[in-house]
């Protein structure tokens, strides 16, 4: 059966294999072996997106623009990304999935550079809360994620839209992933100027209500 990212999928074994997750979770008929060991770790159901979530105090929906959305997500991706690289080690790569399925809606996959730093974070993230929702976190079979993501959705074509079951990747700002990817080898935290400050790297105004939460 041909899918909507251009692999041919024979088996429900397969989607496991590529996004890290079964559509069916634990009705499922096959059994999905979780990896021992891995790079990748997923922080499952972690984010959540103000547009699918908003509401007033009546239960009617919320307006939320996509500037809004933008600003929301990237505070939420930097603070995530920072905190999770400066305690458990480098990242070489973090994605959200932008899905609806609920397998997927708000997954947080964290590719570290070291096995063991992957390990450490499984043991410690699930004994800790965030945003309020407790944290719930496993090793992931997904080391290549452009094997996993929808091709289709990339280029604006995706006919199953938010329940798609190959991941709808939530992208960053420009500016954000410069300052997170495009620096070159990273460090625990910045170096310090000769004043003995660390640098500010963005300009962004951050108030205690732009925080989501910490580990």
């Amino acid at each position: 059966m041909l899918l909507n990212n251009g692999n041919d999928i024979n088996s429900r074994q397969s989607w496991r294999v590529w996004i890290g997750a079964c559509r069916h979770g634990d009705r499922c008929s096959r059994l999905h072996n979780k990896p021992t060991f891995s790079q990748t770790i997923v922080l499952l159901n972690l984010y959540r997106n103000p547009q699918n979530t908003a509401q007033t105090a009546d239960g009617s929906h919320c307006h939320v623009s996509d500037v809004e959305v933008q600003e929301h997500y990237d505070n939420f991706f930097e603070e995530v990304f920072t905190e999770l690289q400066e305690k458990y080690g480098e990242i070489e790569e973090m994605n959200v999935c932008d899905n609806l399925g609920d397998h997927l809606v708000g997954n947080v996959y964290v590719k570290f550079r070291r096995e063991e730093d992957a390990e450490r974070a499984v043991v410690e993230l699930n004994n800790r809360w965030f945003n309020g929702q407790a944290v719930h976190a496993e090793l992931s079979p997904v080391t290549d994620f452009r094997e996993s993501c929808c091709r289709q959705y990339e280029m604006g074509e995706c006919t199953r839209g938010g329940f798609c079951n190959f991941m709808h990747l939530r992208p960053i700002s420009r500016d954000l992933r410069r300052q997170l990817y495009g620096r070159g080898p990273r460090r625990r935290s910045p170096p310090r100027s000769h004043t003995g400050h660390r640098p500010r790297e963005r300009n962004r105004r951050r108030s205690p209500d732009h925080r989501h939460g910490r580990f």
